[in-house]
Formats: structure tokens, sequence, C-alpha cells
């Protein structure tokens, strides 16, 4: 069967609001509320920093959001890519690649630039033209690594 693979902003799909929360509160293990206010703030124009999907036939396989601050103590340096996720079986594919690239553009078009993602991982977002910036410590005391994209 093709698949039909597209990546969307939730501001196009309000009706998939309920399912895009759960799906990144069962991810994150953040709250189900807390993504629904962003996911509503972005919707309603109160907010500019937009959530998107990558949708399989209308299945949510990833997604990720844009935020002030994800949970680190610097917070001058904003907005933040969060909750990057790809459900394993599409993993290498380009998903989290197209995710990064709609939501950098949609930022620029927005006159928001530069965008920030804090992570542990290294070699994954210098493919999308992140550069290492600094490292910060979190809420949780861990340190991890800011990336900047301009």
């Amino acid at each position: 069967m093709l698949k039909k693979r597209q990546i969307i902003s939730i501001k196009n799909r309000s009706d998939l609001l309920e399912n895009a929360a759960s799906w990144f509160s069962s991810k994150w293990n953040v709250p189900k509320e807390a993504y629904l206010k962003c996911m509503k703030d972005y919707i309603s124009n109160t907010t500019k920093l937009g959530w998107y999907l990558c949708l399989d036939n209308n299945k949510i396989v990833g997604g990720l959001g844009v935020i002030e601050n994800d949970f680190h103590e610097r917070k001058d340096l904003s907005p933040n890519i969060c909750a990057v996720y790809v459900e394993e079986e599409y993993r290498n594919k380009g998903i989290a690649g197209k995710l990064l690239n709609t939501a950098v553009a949609d930022l620029k078009n927005n006159g928001i630039n530069p965008v920030y993602v804090v992570t542990d991982h290294i070699g994954f977002y210098e493919r999308y033209e992140f550069t290492f910036l600094t490292m910060t410590k979190c809420e949780d005391g861990s340190f991890s690594r800011i990336y900047i994209h301009n």
C-alpha cells in the first residue's frame, strides 16, 4: 500500500488537537494539558510558535513543537524547538529533517530567527544547519547541549 506522508501545521488541522496533545504526552511524559495550552495559543494566534506533525494516512507518526524555553536556565536563548519525536518504524526516512525544516522556515516567515534546540544528541541537528552553541543547565539539574539555527 502506498503511504501518503505529509508534514502539517496543527494550525491547519485543528481537528487533530486532542490527538496530537495525547500523542506528544505519551512520548514525553508531559501532561496533555501543557501541550493543549501551547497548541491552542498557536491556533488562536496568541503566539507564532507552532506545532508540526507528520501524518501517514492521517496517523501521527512524528512531530515537534516550538516553545519559549525547553526547561533550561538560558532564558535568553529563545525560542526552542522541543518534543522532536518520530515513531521507531518511521525513523531514518527524513521525517525529522522535514519537520525541522518546516518549523524553521515557518518561524523565519514570521520574523523569528534564530531558533534553538536543547539536546543530548551529537551529529543529528548538524545535518539540518544547526550549530553547537553552548552547554546549559536544565531544570532537572542535568546539562545539555544548545544548538542554534540562524
